[in-house]
């Protein structure tokens, strides 16, 4: 069966985001609001799997071995 698999990928709290850091004071200096800011990659990786257990173990060995660092990244899987 296919499977999609959503990975939101962000930096770990305390780990320096100078993107986000420029967005936001662009932000504020436009007028809005805003406490804070994060960056976040998306991916959408579709591919087949027997079934939801195992396409969502294959999707957390793509974040493992490419789509994220663990020791600076949290990544968030969902799959449909």
């Amino acid at each position: 069966m296919t499977y999609e698999a959503v990975v939101r990928v962000t930096l770990k709290e305390g780990v320096l985001d100078p993107e986000a850091k420029t967005i936001g004071k662009s932000l504020r200096r436009l007028g809005f609001d805003v406490d804070g800011v994060r960056t976040a990659d998306e991916y959408v990786v579709e591919f087949d799997a027997a079934d939801e257990e195992e396409a969502r173990a294959e999707a957390e060995e793509m974040c493992e071995s490419l789509l994220a660092n663990p020791t600076i990244h949290d990544y968030t899987v969902e799959v449909r």
